[in-house]
């Protein structure tokens, strides 16, 4: 049997009832039946486990890549940033080495400047590149008030609507089988009264109400692929979000997963409290997704700032004390996450601080390319800690090999043949692996 040890999470027993920190949801114990190609068990044999997959997704936004996947030479704009060309193949080396999932940016304004012109090709060489590289690809956002078209806004609002469906429509149609996880719509509490930037789906949202534009959004992406999985994603984790799932269940929008933004710029929620959000939010029996994780490496920003983007300084340099403090938190809420079996997926908000939102060191590779901290500890936890490197073991007399992991996709390797096999949470006791002639 593989030897797991699993350190436990620092939480406590006044939240996450439904928490374990010894992460036993997190692993399969099964017994693999090997068999040669004549169907008869393989006895007495050394064979070797290895991990290749984890099925938690650990994912990362890949804005910083978009350029390396096109080749391109000169840095393309972007609405939130991202590292320069030159820095993306040192980075692209740390992202994979850690990461499983990919967030990839549809910012309508961005993706679509010019009505009827979108840049469709461009993300679709960057969601197959990372696809081809056993990535999952998710796309960020379908519909939101911000970054949205300026051709949009002083549209009828029966226009806007129209201009919605159809690119959600078109987009979801164009990258179906390569992404398959969208945050369908996004920051919808807010929606209906956002003032900063007057644009059309704040009119659509005040008009129609938050549920029949949520509706639209989540019908409309679910007619052009029926198995993508699509989120309602939001920042508010008032009783406000609450009501308003509760509000879209009730009308029988079908919801794949919950998307719970976590950008702690101005400190670490600590334990206690992410431990209550989830389980706020698991009542509604949906997996979640927590879409946006920040922890920065600096000075923290001013509690009493309202809306993050005024925040706005000439330099926010990383520290040292400030990447001690990270990778202590990143370490702490991961454990955290993980130990909580409603959460599904966790994206960090950007590997590299050049480049990041605010201009925040909130990155987990510093401005020369060096790691963090919180990088090794991260790699550390994903790779080692809850990994199973290569391992060998010997069949029994029955053919039999007891195999205990983290759920996700592995190998077995007999003889310089590698077949394919998972540890999932069916309660499978016994897993077959036939060995090809």
């Amino acid at each position: 049997m593989t030897d797991l040890s699993y350190a436990p999470a620092t939480t406590t027993t006044t939240a996450g009832g439904g928490a374990d920190p010894t992460l036993a949801h997190r692993t399969a114990d099964v017994r693999l039946l090997l068999r040669g190609p004549d169907g008869s068990p393989l006895r007495g044999a050394d064979v070797v486990v290895e991990q290749t997959r984890h099925a938690f997704g650990f994912g990362c936004i890949g804005f910083d890549l978009i350029g390396l996947a096109n080749r391109e030479t000169a840095d393309a704009p972007s609405a939130f940033g991202g590292a320069s060309n030159g820095s993306a193949p040192a980075l692209a080396d740390l992202w994979f080495d850690v990461f499983n999932t990919v967030t990839l940016p549809f910012y309508w304004g961005q993706f679509e400047r010019e009505r009827g012109r979108p840049d469709t090709e461009r993300l679709l060489r960057a969601a197959r590149w990372f696809a081809e590289r056993g990535v999952r690809v998710k796309g960020h956002p379908l519909a939101w008030h911000t970054v949205a078209p300026a051709w949009l806004r002083d549209l009828p609002v029966d226009e806007v609507e129209s201009a919605v469906r159809d690119r959600i429509t078109r987009d979801v149609t164009a990258f179906a089988g390569v992404v398959d996880t969208w945050d369908a719509i996004n920051e919808v509490v807010i929606m209906p009264v956002f003032d900063k930037d007057p644009n059309g789906l704040t009119r659509l949202a005040w008009d129609r109400g938050r549920i029949p534009t949520i509706r639209l959004a989540f019908e409309t992406a679910r007619a052009a692929d029926p198995g993508a999985t699509l989120l309602l994603n939001d920042f508010d984790m008032s009783t406000a979000y609450e009501c308003l799932i509760e509000g879209v269940l009730e009308a029988g929008i079908q919801v794949d997963a919950l998307g719970l933004q976590s950008h702690m710029h101005q400190g670490y929620w600590g334990e206690e409290k992410t431990l209550r959000i989830l389980d706020r939010f698991a009542r509604f029996g949906l997996p979640l997704h927590l879409t946006e994780t920040t922890l920065v490496s600096g000075d923290l920003m001013p509690a009493h700032i309202d809306d993050l983007n005024d925040h706005q300084v000439d330099s926010w340099p990383s520290t040292p004390e400030g990447e001690a403090r990270q990778a202590d938190e990143l370490e702490r809420h991961y454990r955290t996450l993980l130990s909580h079996p409603a959460v599904a997926s966790t994206t960090y908000w950007g590997i590299a601080d050049e480049g990041a939102w605010l201009g925040a060191p909130a990155g987990l590779v510093r401005r020369d390319g060096t790691p963090k901290p919180a990088y090794d500890a991260l790699r550390r936890l994903v790779r080692e800690e809850w990994w199973v490197a290569p391992t060998t073991l010997r069949t029994g007399d029955d053919g039999t090999v007891p195999v205990r992991g983290f759920l996700g996709e592995y190998t077995v390797t007999v003889g310089g043949t590698a077949v394919p096999f998972a540890l999932d949470a069916s309660g499978a006791r016994t897993v077959e692996v036939l060995l090809p002639a």
